[in-house]
């Protein structure tokens, strides 16, 4: 036992060392960069170009300090909700957001303006991203983990399930998340004329306004399931983009729109607020799976919205 601790805390040392030094290579590049734009420019002092100053020492420290304790911080989180190893740290959020188009296959016949439907995110970067709907079960114990792990996610909510304690999502909301229209009653959208389903959509922004101060531009409709009239409904409420899944995690398995199993850069992941009375476990265990695939074929969890 103690040679396997000591192999951890040799493992978490290089990682917390690597990631100070990623860290001091681009602050020194940018004070590189720095000095480098204003020799461009002419800028010359009475002995010629100005000098490159290095990023105080102290202020370097102090970084590194940061890091340590932040690294320190996940690999306990970790530990202490039962995950073998430590969920990887995503990526800083793309200054260029990627161009978002329909899917091949879920274009409508007069796509132009309206909200795109996909299943991935264009990026090289290795990250996927979490996604929850409906609003049924409300573990607080989900909370704190997501909390404690700091990992990222995005929710989709539909007024019959979720205003039996909204409070429970403001929460939420308080600690970052991002909420977002799943409609008033979760209908299959298809079936149902404009208007009907523009009620439905447009009721719940009306919904998300007054419950969490402001409309969502996020709408997943209910199992994935559109027509046009579905997005030209989503448009008029205020609806930007309308993503769906990928692949889906449940507690006890993984279901894949793909042939080939696997995870794909900028891959949308759903799951659902569930619990014992539908699966054969908790949220908690559902996290469990759900970050023990994406560690293990080297992958972090990302927010959705900075890629929007």
């Amino acid at each position: 036992m103690r040679l396997v601790r000591q192999n951890d805390e040799n493992r978490t040392k290089r990682t917390v060392v690597g990631g100070v030094r990623g860290a001091l290579a681009v602050l020194a590049a940018a004070a590189l960069a720095a000095g480098c734009a204003g020799t461009d420019s002419g800028v010359k002092g009475a002995h010629g170009p100005q000098a490159l100053h290095a990023p105080p020492a102290r202020a370097l420290d102090s970084y590194a300090s940061k890091l340590r304790v932040a690294q320190a911080a996940r690999v306990a989180a970790a530990k202490r909700w039962g995950l073998a190893k430590t969920p990887l740290a995503a990526p800083p959020a793309p200054a260029k957001k990627p161009v978002i188009e329909a899917r091949k296959g879920f274009e409508v016949e007069d796509q132009d303006g309206l909200p795109p439907v996909f299943t991935t995110i264009p990026t090289k970067d290795k990250v996927v991203f979490l996604t929850i709907d409906d609003g049924a079960e409300k573990d607080p114990a989900f909370l704190k983990m997501m909390s404690d792990l700091k990992i990222p996610y995005t929710a989709f909510l539909s007024d019959y399930l979720a205003n039996e304690n909204y409070g429970y999502f403001k929460k939420m909301q308080a600690r970052g998340t991002t909420l977002n229209n799943h409609t008033l009653h979760h209908p299959y959208l298809p079936g149902l004329s404009y208007e009907q389903q523009k009620h439905e959509i447009c009721g719940m922004q009306d919904v998300m306004r007054k419950q969490f101060g402001k409309r969502p531009t996020l709408f997943r409709p209910p199992y994935g399931n559109f027509n046009e009239d579905t997005l030209r409904a989503a448009k008029s409420c205020g609806i930007k983009y309308a993503p769906i899944w990928n692949e889906e995690v449940f507690v006890d398995h993984w279901e894949y729109r793909e042939w080939d199993r696997s995870l794909h850069p900028g891959d949308i992941v759903l799951t659902h607020f569930r619990g014992r009375e539908d699966w054969k476990g908790t949220m908690p265990d559902m996290v469990r799976r759900f970050l023990k695939k994406v560690t293990d074929e080297g992958y972090a969890v990302a927010r959705l919205e900075d890629y929007l």
